[in-house]
């Protein structure tokens, strides 16, 4: 008994709601695909695995659930931890090549992890043209999209002939330094915000105890009971093909990469970020593929739910779950592309400087404390009020390194909680931007038509700012 009580850990509350939110048509799961043009070595790789991620508790531990007792899940270490049940070597099925590879991503994007081991897998796909490809997956109930960029990218080297790592000197607990040298720049809420919302987010795991404790945060600034009160009064999201019953397979596919500093100079012509930009870009793209299904688009606005970090910086280095979510109006109904820019810029501002985020956060804390039939509700309600999740996470400028072999390409997708069909992903890296969709089958069976609207709409911003270089 001695020896299980040191080596188990509660589950926090909001790591809890996302374990809960699991279901088949909607996997609560965190999916990256990273290409090589170069076949990575199987076993260099398990090398790297065993003293870059092993040495976090975490993933050498799985999850021990008691029934009907509130407060009942815990980590503990798995007994019988095998790292080939976790790395597993493939080959590339039919037709192959990038179809083959976005297939088999969408597939594994709907497949259960086994709760019985630690919630991570990867595979080692070795056929993919003349390199190969590495397809991971891991639950977000062990850390959120933010951390998993990071812990990818500290398996990774800056130089191709980097010394092969060795066992750390010391095991880490999963409160132990993270990245090391790689450290991302996450997008996160105004100073501002954090202070006046630090009350909430220390009292967020007592909110059932203390059925009063948001009139109590209401005292403490009208800031975040109004963001409160908008959020549940939040009307549903309009109805379009975007929504509607998810079911289980799914769709992955990303565009050809971007340069960043092309979508740098349109955001200098027009006052605006690269995140603006790209926000502008893919909202122009949604309308497009409405058009292309010969939906009605004037005068429609659907809501992205956008992930928002709110770790403080002393946390940056911690594994779970420390966002909350913002709900971002697209304006799909606007045709043309410098006021959708305009309008989209504008809306990014007023959020920046909102509590919204840090409610949600509190939401979802609840969640995890929550009865089951509770706790759809409170999904749902997240579910009613967007059409997409849309995340936008900015990675390393230089080109990196995973087990000797340079990382061509690298892209992340987050769960689409509530029952929601559509998740967009944009990561930069190595001074490209780099996007990718992924969506139920049912509801959107050829997300690539999205992306090919993304990069069509990336081109009409450039045929504006070459128009206005021209006066």
């Amino acid at each position: 008994m001695r020896k299980e009580r040191l080596n188990s850990e509660p589950f926090s509350s909001v790591d809890t709601a996302w374990l809960r939110i699991d279901v088949p048509t909607n996997m609560a799961l965190i999916t990256a695909v990273m290409i090589f043009d170069e076949p990575l070595d199987l076993e260099r790789l398990k090398i790297t695995i065993q003293y870059r991620l092993l040495c976090y508790e975490r993933f050498r531990q799985r999850i021990r659930e008691n029934h009907g007792l509130r407060g009942s899940l815990m980590w503990e270490h798995d007994p019988n931890f095998d790292l080939d049940a976790h790395i597993q070597q493939i080959a590339l099925p039919e037709p192959g090549g990038l179809a083959g590879l976005q297939a088999l991503a969408g597939q594994l994007m709907s497949t259960p992890l086994d709760r019985s081991r630690p919630l991570w897998q990867m595979h080692l796909v070795e056929n993919f043209g003349e390199g190969s490809a590495l397809v991971v997956r891991l639950h977000h109930c062990i850390a959120d999209g933010m951390a998993l960029v990071q812990v990818l990218l500290s398996l990774a080297d800056e130089t191709a002939d980097a010394p092969r790592p060795e066992p750390p000197e010391e095991p880490r607990s999963t409160e132990s330094t993270l990245f090391g040298k790689l450290i991302l720049p996450p997008l996160r809420l105004t100073n501002d915000a954090l202070k006046l919302s630090g009350k909430f987010l220390r009292g967020s795991l007592n909110i059932l105890d203390d059925p009063w404790y948001f009139k109590d945060v209401a005292k403490e600034g009208i800031a975040n009971a109004t963001a409160l009160a908008n959020l549940v009064l939040m009307s549903a999201d309009r109805d379009t093909l975007f929504r509607g019953e998810c079911g289980v397979p799914k769709r992955v596919t990303w565009a050809e990469p971007i340069p960043l500093e092309d979508v740098k100079a349109i955001g200098t012509a027009f006052e605006a970020t690269v995140n603006d930009v790209l926000l502008a870009a893919m909202t122009g793209a949604l309308r497009r593929y409405l058009e292309y299904r010969q939906e009605e688009v004037d005068f429609l606005d659907i809501r992205a739910v956008v992930p928002v970090s709110i770790r403080p910086p002393q946390d940056f280095d911690k594994l779970g779950n420390r966002f909350g979510l913002v709900f971002l109006p697209l304006p799909v109904g606007l045709k043309d592309p410098i006021a959708r820019l305009a309008i989209l810029k504008q809306r990014m501002d007023s959020i920046k400087g909102s509590r919204q985020a840090v409610v949600a956060f509190g939401i979802l804390a609840a969640a995890g404390f929550s009865p089951r039939q509770v706790e759809k509700i409170i999904v749902g309600l997240f579910g009613k009020k967007g059409t997409a999740v849309m995340t936008n996470v900015p990675g390393p400028r230089k080109l990196l390194y995973l087990a000797g072999k340079p990382i061509r390409f690298i892209m992340c997708w987050v769960p689409q909680p509530g029952g929601l069909g559509l998740g967009i992903s944009i990561l930069s890296y190595k001074g490209e931007v780099l996007v990718g969709v992924a969506s139920d089958a049912g509801l959107i069976p050829d997300p690539e038509e999205i992306v090919r609207g993304f990069q069509e709409e990336i081109k009409s911003l450039q045929q504006r700012v070459a128009a206005l270089e021209r006066r």
